[in-house]
């Protein structure tokens, strides 16, 4: 995966550098794993708007991804890799040896016609997944469930991973994406290798239509706004706004918004680098 450059024929693509997609293989995506998603526009069932900056966008349909990987023991062969428009990294489409069709995270290096597998006796090799307590130490690994069987929560956008650092009686200790290192049961279930479509953090959209297709809204700043519209709206010409805070007030800058009395801060060996 590399990133590529545009001639500037227009000022949109003067700046711009978009993806190659060189590794996607198909742009017709499984229909068995496709279901239709319905846009709020940040509105809630009374169509009172809940969430700003939300609206419009591109027509997007959702495609099922096994975050669990339970279909264990049965190997599956792959046959695409996919772009899928509501996430990052890209998704790869498994046929498994009982005929069922499933889409998952794409790691890196995963190609089409190579052969994946889950359970806890699997080889620790690129798109395997297993528990915790099963993958060698020093591991790169993603899609790491918090709890067993709940499925993947950690590590699933490009470019992403975590290290299997140590082992603990039945905890095993992780190097998170963002530096902290914690505690996960070892039952948890993790899959090999790192996310696939790591460039995409070098993509610039080049224009702010750009940011419209993809469903965002403009947004204001505070200290454009009237006193009674945000903490640092108002004042004669151009006020500075006095300290960062958010529209409802919390302080921004490193003010510290994680409950202290939070179960599952004992689970955290070493907070993330600042």
């Amino acid at each position: 995966m590399a990133v590529r450059r545009f001639k500037p024929v227009t000022p949109g693509t003067r700046f711009r550098v978009g993806g190659d997609y060189s590794d996607v293989t198909t742009n017709v995506p499984e229909k068995s794993l496709v279901v239709s998603i319905k846009k709020s526009g940040g509105r809630n069932n009374t169509g009172k708007m809940t969430m700003r900056y939300i609206g419009g966008g591109h027509k997007k349909a959702y495609r099922l991804i096994d975050f669990k990987r339970d279909k264990t023991n049965i190997p599956a062969t792959v046959a695409t890799i996919e772009y899928d428009p509501n996430r990052t990294a890209r998704i790869a489409l498994l046929h498994y040896a009982d005929g069922e069709k499933r889409y998952i995270i794409a790691p890196e290096g995963l190609q089409v016609g190579q052969t994946v597998v889950s359970g806890e006796t699997v080889a620790p090799e690129v798109g395997n997944a297993l528990p915790l307590k099963n993958i060698p130490l020093g591991s790169i690994i993603h899609n790491i469930e918090l709890n067993p069987g709940q499925g993947a929560s950690i590590a699933r956008s490009a470019g992403t991973y975590a290290q299997l650092s140590a082992r603990d009686g039945k905890y095993a200790i992780i190097k998170m994406p963002s530096g902290e290192t914690r505690m996960i049961l070892a039952t948890c279930m993790a899959t090999i290798g790192t996310v696939s479509n790591s460039e995409k953090s070098n993509e610039v959209l080049g224009k702010a239509g750009r940011k419209r297709w993809l469903g965002y809204r403009p947004r204001v700043r505070g200290v454009a706004m009237n006193p009674v519209d945000h903490p640092m709206g108002g004042g004669e010409g151009r006020a500075s706004g006095g300290h960062p805070r958010s529209r409802t007030g919390v302080l921004a800058k490193g003010y510290k918004t994680r409950n202290k009395k939070k179960t599952s801060n004992r689970y955290i060996i070493e907070g993330r680098k600042k």
